[in-house]
């Protein structure tokens, strides 16, 4: 008999830990290694909000706090949530935790039950699927194809949704395509939720403030009133503040939701640290000024990577509405050997070729649910993004 639980057989580490941990480990071996695979900005956290972290260890805020936040960033998300979104919450609808994804976690702890099902549209973040597993629930992936700008449409949901349907999991701007759905295609399927009272939406809105040109984001239970009762808005402050480090993430939704998720929370890792959510209160509250040219630089690197993508051999590369990636197909190259001698038969076998053979280091699509794919993260320099471009024509030249 096994010592170890049944229910990690059922789920698999994360794919883009993976990649950068094997990224990392050539790097110390000495390999050229450029990687492509992390989700964090390559910029430093703005000063005002390191500022405000020093100023709390000065005022000796290190101790235990609520499990769930301090009162202050708690304020500071509602008022976040009205003034951006137009959405009204008060703390005791609030939850914060160590990062994005506890909080969702802490949700499908909180509600799932055997046999209970969740929709995610794919490509999806990779952890959406194996959360749901360990929280013992059943993910449905619906796909989203390139042809389809990796969307799914109001007819896919409604196919999608059966009697045992829990959850509907959303993610726009996507992890990992940057596909976002404008206001009327998000109309559109919080019109079929409408007509399903039991199931509930988990709204991943991390990239909200990295979108591009005319694209503007919009959260679901902000189009569609009639869902506030049943939707869980999360959110953090790792992308846009680039503060991937100081694990901050946060949702708002029904009391009794929150009040659930406190609960998991309090007997896994209690309070986030507490210098990282007087760090976050200052996010939120302080100067937004440096968001649009930080987009800016993301803009141009985007278009800079679309462009190099599409030139390579059998690569095509849509271009997203916002994040910080691509999500381009091989399918052009399936079934061809690369100057290495390795058949192309998948994108894993891909990626594994192309850091073995150029020292890029990408994650394959099937790790997001859809194939044959791979994601690049262009949150890195300029400089590095055009080698690494440069090696993956070189690579996709040399397939035959």
């Amino acid at each position: 008999m096994s010592f170890l639980s049944k229910t990690l057989a059922r789920v698999k580490p994360s794919p883009t830990i993976t990649v950068t941990t094997m990224a990392n480990e050539l790097k110390a071996s000495g390999v050229d290694v450029i990687g492509l695979g992390a989700g964090e900005p390559d910029f430093d956290t703005p000063d005002n909000i390191k500022a405000a972290a020093k100023a709390a260890i000065d005022a000796g805020k290190t101790k235990y706090t609520a499990p769930d936040g301090i009162p202050e960033l708690k304020q500071a998300i509602c008022d976040k949530l009205l003034r951006d979104n137009g959405l009204t919450y008060v703390p005791a609808q609030v939850s914060v935790g160590t990062g994005g994804k506890q909080t969702l976690y802490n949700a499908l702890v909180a509600t799932l039950n055997a046999g209970d099902e969740v929709l995610i549209p794919a490509p999806y973040w990779v952890s959406y699927p194996d959360m749901v597993l360990l929280a013992g629930g059943t993910p449905v992936a619906i796909e989203a194809t390139l042809e389809a700008d990796f969307k799914i449409t109001p007819e896919q949901l409604e196919a999608a949704i059966t009697p045992n349907t829990k959850w509907f999991i959303f993610n726009s701007p996507s992890n990992p395509t940057g596909a976002g759905y404008t206001r009327d295609e998000l109309k559109g399927l919080t019109d079929v939720l409408m007509r399903h009272p039991h199931v509930w939406v988990m709204t991943d809105d991390m990239y909200e403030y990295l979108v591009f040109g005319d694209f503007e984001f919009a959260t679901p239970a902000q189009v569609e009133p009639g869902l506030y009762e049943r939707t869980l808005t999360c959110n953090g402050v790792s992308k846009a503040y680039a503060m991937t480090g100081w694990r901050i993430g946060y949702a708002a939704g029904p009391k009794m939701l929150i009040d659930a998720m406190r609960k998991v929370q309090s007997q896994s890792t209690s309070n986030p640290c507490s210098i990282s959510q007087w760090a976050a209160v200052e996010a939120l509250n302080g100067p937004q000024d440096f968001i649009k040219p930080n987009n800016d630089m993301f803009l141009r690197r985007r278009d800079m990577v679309v462009s190099a993508l599409n030139a390579a051999k059998g690569i095509t590369c849509p271009t997203p509405d916002g994040a910080f990636y691509v999500y381009p197909s091989i399918a052009d190259c399936i079934g061809k050997t690369s100057a290495g001698g390795v058949k192309i038969t998948n994108d894993e076998v891909f990626a594994t070729a192309l850091l073995a053979e150029t020292g890029v280091a990408v994650v394959f699509g099937a790790a997001f649910g859809l194939s044959p794919n791979f994601r690049v993260s262009y949150a890195t320099s300029d400089k590095a993004l055009q080698e690494a471009c440069k090696r993956i024509q070189s690579f996709c030249a040399g397939l035959k």
